[in-house]
């Protein structure tokens, strides 16, 4: 990816681009145009450094960047509330919000659009990897977050941690959910021009990408908090990007004892935690899948969060962030950490009446 520095070089190349290879005419390098970071994406040329930055302009690899889930099986329906979403509180709070309309961009596999506990809670969204076509789940990795941050099935199957919020869709991982840093800087782009409320980030790398950082800063001075998972290495002094930087928000996982759970990643890092082990929740074909890791701890922060800014609109992404380090519920364990502990929606909901 190369970033012009001044808005000026950026124009000017786009401007030249576009006349040397106006729409219509298939021959040329693919390239990639990415306005929110002033960049673009490309192959490089054989012969040319990567490394190095050409005049005026920064230059980096359009990495590769992985959904954060790990383990995966198939068991029975779990008709109702999942444990999950009692733990963190959020039926008491559903006399005084359920999220509703607040819009929640999931950059992800997709979604599955015919999940009957989906049906009411899914908007359009885009397909980043195919402009034409909805953004449906070819993996399973988008449904399942998007139905612990919204799903509405009281009856016949799941509910969600905020059932009346609407999730857009955002489809920058493949079959594998597998991206380019490019896909993802796209999509926060279209998250800011639709005007999201939440991202949820359900995915890492370990590698520092300026270009995202540039992408993440653009969506914290738009006014929406971004929610990214840790990771899944059971590391102790490191998380994986986006979620390592400040101006997101970085979630570990939990286990129903309210135990950091063992494959987290964890330490001063990470912001909060929430449940992540063994969680149910929609899968592909209407069927449902339990699936670990702090991709699904982001989703019942997400949900959370559309609770909160659905009963306190217009919140910062940093007085969202205070509120939540004013209520998390203690971790247990001898060597938990302090400082930190899980989300708890009925706590969270106090300390926004505190805040005035």
């Amino acid at each position: 990816m190369l970033r012009f520095r001044h808005p000026r070089d950026y124009r000017r190349f786009v401007r030249e681009w576009t006349a040397r290879h106006p729409p219509g005419r298939p021959e040329g390098p693919a390239i990639r145009l990415l306005p929110l970071i002033r960049g673009v994406s490309f192959m490089l040329p054989a012969g040319r450094p990567a490394g190095l930055p050409w005049a005026g302009c920064a230059l980096e690899p359009d990495s590769r960047i992985a959904v954060h889930g790990t383990v995966r099986s198939a068991p029975a329906v779990e008709q109702g509330i999942p444990w999950g979403v009692k733990q963190i509180r959020a039926p008491m709070a559903w006399r005084l919000t359920t999220g509703y309309r607040i819009k929640v961009g999931v950059i992800d596999t997709g979604v599955d659009f015919s999940h009957p506990d989906l049906r009411h809670s899914i908007s359009r969204g885009i397909n980043l990897l195919a402009r034409s076509m909805l953004p449906h789940d070819d993996n399973g990795h988008g449904t399942h977050i998007a139905g612990t941050i919204a799903a509405a099935n009281q009856l016949h199957g799941m509910v969600g941690v905020a059932p009346r919020a609407v999730i857009h869709p955002v489809k920058a991982f493949d079959h594998n959910g597998s991206a380019y840093v490019s896909d993802i800087i796209l999509g926060i782009e279209w998250c800011i021009r639709n005007r999201m409320d939440i991202i949820n980030m359900s995915f890492g790398m370990k590698t520092r990408s300026r270009a995202l950082l540039a992408a993440v800063q653009n969506a914290w001075r738009a006014g929406i908090i971004i929610v990214a998972s840790s990771g899944n290495d059971a590391k102790r002094k490191a998380i994986d990007y986006p979620a390592r930087f400040p101006q997101t928000l970085s979630v570990g996982a939990t286990t129903r004892m309210r135990r950091i759970a063992p494959f987290s990643n964890r330490g001063s890092l990470v912001d909060i935690y929430a449940p992540g082990d063994k969680i149910i929740s929609a899968w592909l074909r209407g069927k449902y899948n339990e699936m670990s890791g702090t991709s699904m701890s982001t989703s019942h922060v997400t949900g959370a969060i559309a609770l909160l800014l659905a009963y306190r609109p217009g919140l910062s992404p940093a007085e969202i962030k205070e509120i939540l380090r004013n209520s998390m519920n203690p971790l247990r364990g001898a060597k938990a950490p302090k400082r930190t502990g899980e989300i708890d929606v009925m706590r969270m909901l106090a300390a926004a009446d505190r805040l005035g």
